[in-house]
């Protein structure tokens, strides 16, 4: 097993509705936590194909200084259905304290209807590296130089 020097982060959470579901690894070595849709009482969201909808997850979190959360699809979700999340992977800051949402879209060709407790997401709680910007002249040449997208070969 291969050491981290960030093994084990704190990750405070906070319910904002008794129907949300605490955000947890379905295996031992899972990267992700698994989001659950927070829905009222009787209530689903049904996603038309193209659009996109924001899923609440009904809780609030504290990620440590020097980490972020970062939303990903569900691959289930995304081979089965088409449905992923717009923005993957979403950001969520350190600092933000907000209720925790997912902003998932319908790629597939049929609607797609999210229930309460319904699997959405998950997350992966990361190191971030800040970087001190400074203005050049110029930059230090590469072989790659300013090749861009499929420059170094591939299909």
């Amino acid at each position: 097993m291969i050491a981290t020097p960030y093994p084990h982060p704190p990750l405070s959470i906070k319910k904002l509705s008794p129907r949300a579901i605490t955000p947890a690894y379905q295996s031992p070595q899972a990267a992700g936590l698994d989001l659950a849709a927070c829905l009222p009482e009787g209530e689903a969201v049904t996603i038309e194909p193209g659009r996109i909808a924001l899923i609440p997850c009904g809780f609030a979190m504290a990620i440590p200084d020097g980490f972020e959360a970062q939303v990903r699809p569900r691959s289930g979700l995304a081979v089965k259905f088409g449905v992923t999340v717009a923005n993957a992977p979403g950001t969520i800051d350190s600092d933000y304290r907000g209720e925790v949402k997912v902003a998932l879209v319908n790629l597939g060709r049929e609607p797609y209807t999210v229930q309460h407790a319904a699997r959405i997401a998950q997350l992966v709680v990361a190191p971030v590296a800040r970087a001190k910007v400074r203005e050049v002249e110029s930059l230090d040449e590469t072989r790659r130089g300013a090749g861009g997208f499929g420059s170094t070969g591939g299909h």
